[in-house]
């Protein structure tokens, strides 16, 4: 079986929602990360083959992303594109999609990433008006009076006011931060320790950007009749738990999650190009990582929402034959500071361990040394589609740094969703 590598990843910058990027959709932010990483690996691009991509806020013109990607960059017609959704870790889906592919032999070369855009997030109107209007739109034999008779049907309050968009579960209509209200009230959580996890975040970020860590790997974006964009706009290298502390909590009145310790709205792009192995170095191409395995599990969405990564790390280690003492880089999608401290506390739970992975003993403790070394989302942002390929990029980069060793990566998701995979440096 062939092995697929990890030959190249970049980045846009990461940008709050409504401000730099606004008039930057989804597709133009893919075709930014996607073009940048063809500049700076000079791979002809006549030898991509396909593009898998990820996304959640999927244009209803467009919603293969993936495909107007390729188009828009002017690749051969002949490359063949997808898209895939599994919410924030669809960038992820995304890339280990491609890596399949390759190790199955179907292509030797793809692109695979991820990109949203909440400041093109679609209003949507109610479903009411839809089966109100519709029938007479699509009738070519409607007459003024139907149309007229359909008009006077609709409601202002009713049928006419677009939907406040919310990030909140179908099932259950419990919104994203309720949920880390929740799991920081079960684990015993404090708020005083999200907020001292997110300065973290925030001060790891920021001397990454200091020493260069993040030089090549953000790409920068042009914007029509504006000044280009160089770097993230969200890291706080002032940050401190004091000013944090002052922050109202965010969804509970006696809740927990503030602005502060929960990631913004985000708009961004992640790109990573895989290999062949054998296809990387004929075409003098240096590899900078492997999967050694991944897994993606599913938990029920009212009961601890999202705790997915507590369950997909130890399976993916697993898989790959280690434990968490073994890795070297353990990287954890920031959504919340209450998810990924309550994450942390059931990797070193027993109780845990026995009653949702079938073990006899906990998984283990997390270094702190080992622990989101460059910071996270909660300083870097979450463009929901992005984000799997932002951290793919980050260790397969960090791995090549330390000239080998592992990583596993964990990922919480909408809909209960978890997600993990365990890299290996070449």
């Amino acid at each position: 079986m062939a092995r697929a590598v990890v030959v190249a990843g970049v980045r846009t910058p990461f940008v709050r929602a409504f401000e730099q990027f606004t008039r930057l959709d989804t597709i133009a932010l893919g075709t930014a990360a996607a073009r940048g990483l063809l500049e700076q690996t000079g791979l002809p691009w006549r030898e991509v083959q396909s593009i898998v991509w990820g996304g959640v806020i999927l244009p209803s013109g467009a919603p293969n992303v993936g495909r107007e990607i390729a188009l828009d960059l002017g690749l051969p017609r002949e490359v063949e594109a997808m898209t895939v959704t599994r919410a924030c870790a669809s960038g992820l889906q995304a890339i280990t999609l491609a890596a399949a592919a390759i190790e199955r032999g179907e292509v030797d070369v793809a692109i695979a990433g991820g990109s949203d855009s909440t400041s093109n997030a679609e209003l949507k109107l109610p479903q009411s008006l839809v089966h109100k209007v519709a029938p007479v739109a699509l009738n070519k034999r409607s007459t003024t009076a139907d149309w007229l008779r359909a008009i006077g049907s609709l409601s202002p309050s009713r049928d006419l006011m677009p939907r406040q968009p919310k990030i909140a579960e179908r099932t259950t209509g419990q919104v994203m931060g309720e949920a880390a209200d929740e799991m920081a009230r079960r684990n015993g959580v404090s708020r005083e320790e999200q907020d001292a996890f997110a300065v973290r975040s925030h001060l790891r970020a920021a001397a990454a950007v200091r020493s260069g860590r993040f030089d090549a790997e953000v790409v920068a974006v042009a914007r029509p009749g504006a000044e280009p964009v160089f770097g993230d706009t969200l890291i706080r290298g002032d940050a401190s738990v004091e000013a944090l502390a002052r922050l109202r909590p965010a969804f509970a009145r006696d809740g927990t999650v503030t602005a502060g310790n929960a990631t913004p709205l985000t708009d961004g792009a992640a790109a990573v190009l895989l290999m062949n192995e054998e296809k990387a170095r004929a075409l003098g191409l240096t590899p900078l990582a492997a999967f050694r395995s991944w897994s993606y599990v599913a938990v029920d969405p009212a009961d601890q929402l999202l705790m997915g990564p507590a369950i997909a790390m130890p399976r993916a280690l697993a898989r790959a034959g280690l434990s968490l003492g073994d890795v070297d880089r353990v990287d954890i999608h920031e959504a919340f500071a209450a998810q990924v401290l309550s994450v942390l506390r059931m990797l070193g739970s027993t109780s845990f361990a026995e009653a949702r992975l079938g073990l006899s003993a906990a998984v283990g403790e997390v270094d702190d040394a080992r622990l989101n070394v460059h910071g996270g989302s909660l300083a870097l942002g979450h463009p929901f589609g992005a984000t799997g390929a932002r951290m793919v990029t980050t260790m397969a980069r960090e791995l090549h740094a330390l000239g080998g060793g592992t990583a596993v990566l964990g990922i919480c998701a909408a809909g209960g969703l978890g997600a993990a995979a365990v890299l290996e440096g070449v």
